[in-house]
């Protein structure tokens, strides 16, 4: 990457539509804390790229040539954390903001290493806001704005990108992916969020270069799932992960799955939760990981229940064995948490519960503290999968949550009671 200085293309803010009215009060507060220290702070990134394009930014993320301890000086209330990036905190209560030293390319020194691969180890080099700009992803993320001074600085041509609405890397393409292969999941997560085209020297490498996801840690790549699915585009994220093969490093039984999905039912399950989880978020409202999860895996799983069932296994135990068996394939790619593996185990397991439409239990699994979750997954099923009788269920389920109980109790009466056959249990695992 090119070291020399670069001179910024400077641009008035509030010509561009941007003011400090538009800033959160508390990083407002930071940078103005920062400036009376003598020190040099903007805004930086994402939320400048979205107060230029109209959007109300979700993070704001603060660039300094103060260091980490000289931020703790001047804000007390900062912790410093990460290795691979020294990174400050500044809290507020349980909320903070980052802040962050400018950096500058990296060098042979132990805090600048670059892996036989070209990936970054070791990122603790100071540097120029000019060089701290140019070692940034892509263009339309390297935008600065100067609060202080009303002006936007734009180092590398992000403010032309934004014009053309593509997502350009800054520097060669090819290195700044190896460097960092999280990089192509964040070109997609742009172009499919901003609706943004993908550069053409920026998207050449990607497919060849997929494979390199395979070395990220599992933890850093869950939470980039979540940042890709939880996106507000989730229906054309998927798109551009399965277009550029970057799906199977993050999902490959439900790639595999896809794959051999012929009847075309386990897409339209994804396709139609992706689709309710967008208008979930857009809306304002809550999503859990679980439940992504859950559908992104529900095929494998069900694959893998009808090995065990076939080797005449008890029913129950099928399932149960079935969703251990996958969920602890994926945490090699994207080590979910308990908190959501279980919940995810959970929605799956209720799916049976649907069919025992007894009064007394019918009540009480009402009560359940998954029931909400566990029947959202089975109206999607119902009209993905096209089956008259989930949609039986679904819509009994629907209106038994609706009335009095001397109607809930009228509503069981009239389900006819079917006895199950018992099967015989083989020892030994299934062979899958």
């Amino acid at each position: 990457m090119n070291n020399k200085k670069h001179k910024p293309l400077v641009l008035s803010a509030s010509k561009l539509g941007i003011s400090k009215s538009s800033i959160n009060p508390k990083a407002l507060s930071i940078l103005k804390a920062l400036n009376k220290a003598k020190y040099d702070a903007y805004l930086v990134g994402g939320c400048v790229r979205d107060l230029l394009l109209g959007y109300e930014p979700k993070d704001f993320d603060i660039a300094t040539n103060a260091h980490p301890e000289q931020i703790k000086a001047v804000l007390p209330s900062t912790r410093i954390i990460g290795r691979r990036f020294r990174l400050a905190h500044v809290h507020f209560g349980r909320e903070y903001y980052e802040v962050a030293t400018f950096r500058a390319p990296h060098d042979s020194s132990d805090d600048g290493q670059v892996g036989k691969e070209g990936r970054i180890i070791h990122d603790n080099v100071y540097g120029t806001i000019e060089e701290d700009a140019v070692r940034r992803d892509f263009a339309i993320n390297a935008l600065f704005y100067d609060v202080h001074n009303d002006q936007v600085l734009d180092f590398a041509g992000g403010m032309d990108d934004l014009e053309k609405r593509q997502l350009r890397l800054i520097g060669d393409p090819e290195t700044r992916y190896r460097e960092d292969p999280v990089r192509m999941l964040r070109a997609m997560r742009f172009a499919g969020k901003l609706g943004l085209s993908i550069e053409a020297e920026s998207e050449a490498p990607i497919r060849e270069l997929a494979p390199l996801l395979e070395n990220i840690a599992p933890a850093r790549l869950f939470d980039e799932v979540l940042k890709l699915f939880h996106s507000g585009q989730a229906k054309s994220v998927l798109e551009l992960l399965r277009e550029y093969r970057l799906f199977h490093s993050l999902f490959p039984l439900t790639e595999k799955a896809l794959q051999q999905d012929d009847d075309g039912y386990f897409q339209a399950l994804i396709n139609d939760s992706l689709e309710n989880t967008d208008n979930r978020i857009n809306d304002g409202l809550s999503v859990t990981p679980a439940f992504l999860f859950a559908v992104m895996l529900w095929k494998p799983m069900r694959q893998v229940e009808a090995a065990y069932r076939e080797d005449s296994y008890p029913d129950p135990q099928c399932m149960q064995l079935a969703a251990n068996d996958v969920l602890s394939s994926q945490v090699r790619n994207t080590a979910v948490p308990r908190r959501f593996s279980n919940v995810t185990r959970e929605i799956w397991l209720l799916q049976s519960r649907f069919s025992q439409k007894n009064f007394r239990r019918a009540t009480q699994f009402v009560e359940n503290r998954r029931f909400r979750a566990a029947f959202d997954f089975l109206c999607l099923r119902s009209i993905a999968e096209q089956n008259k009788e989930l949609q039986a269920d679904a819509a009994w389920w629907e209106e038994f949550q609706k009335v009095d109980a001397e109607r809930q109790l009228e509503m069981s009466k009239a389900v006819p009671h079917v006895k199950k056959k018992r099967r015989r249990k083989r020892k030994g695992p299934p062979k899958v």
